[in-house]
């Protein structure tokens, strides 16, 4: 039986201006992502519009591809497989599981014999070699988890404050929609996912030998997701709990669960100056399931977090370079950038009273510039809620629209 495919339609949109450039389009993001049904998505798009294309196709975590181990067997393949006197499209799902493959792709597109496509979970494949190899002949998508609308969207359901906190649990890998919505189904899922991505993409990949160590680093950061980390204070801190890790292991660490895209590093920006401070960033998950699966979950302890986690996820969504933004002593959540335009956002779980609202909104209020400022809440709110021309706007709202 065929498979259904869920259109993305944002994905699709970024990619389809290069479709026929002689350029490599490469797809990135965390494992089961939905990164193979962008793949797919795209064929059918080339498919309509030009039926009688050929396509090549390879996946690597099929076993009928595994004797694809190399730059020299990829090459081989394609060439047996390029049909003439059509135009020929590749396409190669997680590539980085064949050994020196940029030098394949280098040749192919000096020959320009095909238009390339390809999907990778680990961010050191867009570093080192292929950087060198294929430098500006490249050009990377992104791609993130189910946004709010998107969630709504697969599992047919309406928009509502019920639903947005099961989106804030479950998260947004796109196979729960095969799984429904029960959280003690999906977590059994997303348990058995979370060993996979750190055995196969951060474990193996980076070589790491003490495994319980890493864990240990993980459940640390689900319990202080959107805090301001050092890798010295996360070591003092581990510590202090009898789990003894080096600082420079905590560094390999973070960085090896950020090329896995399991996580996302934030750094710490000057308001005015744009400086980047190089001590204190803060890390948020990919997927908010993912982060919930690592500890018993506890919503009421944890809204602020998650929240503060699903708007960053927001951001990125929509092509955001995003910032913990610093002003004097005061500390602004997000500071975000697009196209020389920027936005402030503040997170709060509610505005209870007076000391939470002045906090919250006078950190905004002193930023001298007039780019939008938000204060985001769980409150209900009416749309045009103000205070000194800063927005509040309701979660709910904001995941359903673009800012």
């Amino acid at each position: 039986m065929k498979e259904k495919l869920i259109l993305r339609q944002q994905y699709i949109d970024k990619i389809r201006p290069f479709i026929g450039r002689d350029l490599v389009k490469i797809i990135t993001g965390q494992r089961r992502i939905g990164k193979s049904y962008m793949l797919k998505q795209l064929i059918e798009e080339i498919k309509k519009s030009s039926p009688q294309t050929n396509i090549i196709y390879i996946d690597k975590e099929l076993e009928e591809f595994s004797g694809i181990r190399n730059n020299e067997d990829l090459h081989k393949y394609v060439r047996e497989h390029l049909a003439k006197e059509k135009d020929n499209f590749l396409f190669i799902d997680e590539i980085q599981e064949i050994e020196s493959f940029q030098r394949c792709i280098r040749s192919l597109l000096n020959q320009k014999e095909c238009d390339i496509y390809c999907t990778g979970s680990n961010a050191t494949m867009l570093s080192g070699e292929i950087a060198t190899l294929l430098a500006g002949r490249y050009i990377e998508f992104p791609i993130h988890g189910l946004s709010y609308p998107e969630f709504l969207e697969f599992n047919q359901i309406a928009n509502s404050n019920e639903n947005l906190n099961l989106y804030l649990t479950l998260g947004g890998m796109p196979y729960q929609y095969h799984l429904g919505l029960d959280p003690a189904i999906v977590f059994e899922y997303l348990k058995s996912l979370y060993s996979t991505i750190l055995l196969k993409d951060v474990v193996s990949r980076e070589n790491i030998r003490n495994v319980s160590l890493l864990e240990n680093l993980v459940t640390h950061l689900a319990d202080n997701t959107g805090s301001l980390f050092s890798a010295q204070n996360i070591s003092k801190y581990l510590k202090s709990q009898r789990i003894n890790i080096p600082t420079q292991s905590v560094i390999n660490y973070l960085r090896a669960l950020t090329n896995a895209y399991f996580i996302h590093k934030v750094s710490r920006a000057d308001i005015q100056g744009l400086k980047i401070f190089e001590i204190g960033e803060k890390f948020y998950f990919e997927d908010l399931g993912l982060r919930n699966s690592i500890r018993p979950f506890n919503y009421r302890s944890d809204i602020g977090k998650l929240m503060e986690n699903a708007v960053y996820l927001h951001l990125i969504r929509n092509s955001y370079t995003v910032y913990v933004g610093k002003s004097g002593d005061k500390e602004i959540d997000f500071m975000a950038e697009k196209a020389g335009e920027k936005l402030y956002v503040q997170v709060a779980y509610q505005l209870g009273d007076e000391n939470i609202i002045k906090r919250e909104f006078g950190n905004l209020s002193g930023i001298p510039d007039n780019y939008p400022k938000y204060v985001v809440t769980m409150d209900e709110i009416q749309p045009t809620n103000t205070y000194r021309g800063i927005r509040q706007v309701g979660l709910k709202d904001l995941l359903m629209n673009t800012i």
